[in-house]
């Protein structure tokens, strides 16, 4: 997995190469491999991206998507509705919807726990927009996160949460990874005691196609610290958060 870490790599003492015929999508991969580093569909790959190179992706995508669009007989010269698509799904793919691939983790002020707070916090429910990886269909849901901060853990603000959720989550994901993606993260920032993330999700990969059905959601959770060792704690953060609100 990517360093989040890592040293950025769009270093502007050494811009890519000018009027280089090499896709910019071969440039960014090329580095991200003389790295040693990996670049799965949940990766965040911004460190690997120099100044002025996602313009160029969209160009790319736009192109690649047009020949898909070529590839399935539809006719984007004569038909008004499509003639555009090509350019809003590029855009929409790197902007949007797997934007937390390319765009660098969202600032997040971290505060000294003055107080010593040290009692259960939860967060939640966040709305979450993610894709599945298989078929590039949406998984929509919700998330808590509960929260047993020391004296030596760091806070963040309430909408940091949301941020840093939807950093995670806009990338092609499976839910049982991407709700482990979470985990580390907010463990790292907030450094408590213990942590639990619940994740409740639709995904569209059954609603839209496959079996079609409408009605099974997925729920998963990742237990971290005292909520994995205090079943009394455990308990108290499930029946506090009600799924079935």
């Amino acid at each position: 997995m990517h360093d989040e870490t890592a040293a950025p790599m769009n270093d502007p003492a050494n811009p890519p190469e000018q009027g280089s015929t090499m896709p910019v999508s071969r440039r960014i991969r090329e580095r991200i491999l003389d790295a040693g580093q990996r670049f799965h569909a949940n990766d965040n790959i911004a460190d690997f991206i120099a100044e002025g190179e996602l313009e160029q992706m969209l160009d790319e995508v736009e192109a690649r998507m047009r020949d898909v669009l070529e590839s399935l007989v539809i006719d984007t010269e004569s038909d008004h509705n499509t003639q555009e698509t090509a350019r809003r799904v590029a855009k929409m793919f790197l902007t949007e919807v797997f934007r937390g691939r390319y765009a660098p983790a969202p600032p997040v002020t971290e505060f000294p726990n003055v107080e010593r707070l040290n009692e259960l916090m939860i967060v939640g429910p966040i709305t979450v927009r993610s894709t599945c990886s298989h078929h590039l269909c949406p998984i929509i849901g919700r998330l808590w996160v509960g929260l047993m901060p020391n004296e030596h853990s760091n806070l963040i603000g309430l909408s940091k949460y949301n941020r840093l959720a939807d950093w995670v989550m806009s990338r092609p994901q499976i839910q049982e990874e991407a709700i482990i993606q979470l985990a580390d993260l907010l463990m790292g920032k907030v450094s408590p005691d213990g942590l639990a993330v619940v994740f409740e999700a639709d995904h569209y990969c059954m609603h839209w196609r496959g079996v079609k059905d409408t009605a099974t959601k997925m729920v998963n959770s990742v237990m971290r610290g005292s909520f994995l060792k205090d079943a009394a704690l455990r308990r108290e953060f499930l029946s506090l958060i009600d799924l079935k609100r």
